[in-house]
């Protein structure tokens, strides 16, 4: 960060002093951000260009009040733990979600370590919402109390498989090396998310955050609200849509984008309004 203190970045995701330096802190700190920072791909979507720079990332967060995606969050992270005393690794992951691995490592998650060591991530979107302990070597550790839903941890040798549990069972979320690495490291990854068509980066943009009881996200033209079992989505007007970026995620200054309206239905309008209460109270 430009200026170490952390502050500013603090006061961002609602916290009016810096937790302790030990497991309870970073759950505070990861869980804060979480709730606060959305993961986003907005200026992805409108092909605004994406630096690989954790300062200009901690710039985006704190100063502009916006989100962003992993190699965003995560470094802007990164840079916040360190600053408050935290020992930080930087490892790169292959996303294991859709078809088959990619050809090169495209998403940046956290080692941070402690007494014990602790996978942390805040720039994957609906996954693990907890610190996650680093296993020994040859061994699995398990958290069942990690929201959406359990994840388990993997370790074989210097690689990590993470895991989540589902209707089908466990699945593969990605698989990281134990090698800390720097951002450049991830440059073939972020130009070609950012310039392949019809990625969901490219084509489809969004914005998600975690809630003291489940999980809103702004599609590219509905409303989605995740809570314990419940799942609800309603179709929002594009002039809705800014309305909610605005509200929910506390982001403006989009583009506006020419797509198919919804039906206008009172029916519709009275099923924005009440999830909408359901967020606000």
């Amino acid at each position: 960060m430009e200026d170490p203190r952390p502050e500013s970045y603090l006061r961002r995701i609602g916290l009016s002093e810096p937790p302790e330096t030990d497991e309870s802190g970073l759950a505070i700190l990861m869980a804060a951000h979480l709730r606060t920072v959305p993961f986003e791909n907005l200026d992805v979507y409108h092909r605004r260009g994406v630096p690989l720079d954790a300062t200009q990332a901690v710039t985006k967060i704190v100063e502009r009040g916006r989100g962003g995606w992993c190699f965003e969050l995560n470094s802007a992270f990164a840079l916040l733990l360190e600053s408050l005393g935290f020992t930080v690794e930087r490892l790169a992951a292959s996303v294991l979600i859709g078809d088959g691995e990619p050809p090169t490592p495209d998403h940046l998650t956290l080692l941070v370590h402690l007494e014990r060591t602790w996978l942390v991530d805040v720039g994957f979107g609906d996954s693990f919402t907890v610190p996650l302990p680093l296993p020994e070597s040859g061994g699995t550790t398990t958290d069942l109390d990690s929201r959406p839903r359990p994840h388990r941890l993997s370790r074989t040798g210097d690689e990590l498989l993470l895991e989540a549990l589902g209707d089908r069972g466990w699945a593969p979320q990605f698989r990281a090396v134990l090698r800390d690495v720097d951002l450049a490291h991830f440059a073939p990854a972020s130009d070609r998310l950012q310039h392949t068509p019809g990625l969901h980066w490219t084509e489809t943009r969004f914005a998600t955050r975690l809630t003291p009881t489940g999980r809103v996200t702004l599609l590219h033209d509905r409303l989605k609200y995740h809570q314990g079992d419940s799942i609800t989505e309603v179709a929002v007007t594009e002039a809705e849509w800014h309305r909610l970026l605005a509200e929910i995620f506390s982001m403006g200054g989009m583009e506006p984008v020419d797509r198919p309206e919804p039906p206008d239905s009172p029916e519709r309008g009275a099923q924005l309004g009440r999830l909408l209460e359901r967020l606000r109270s």
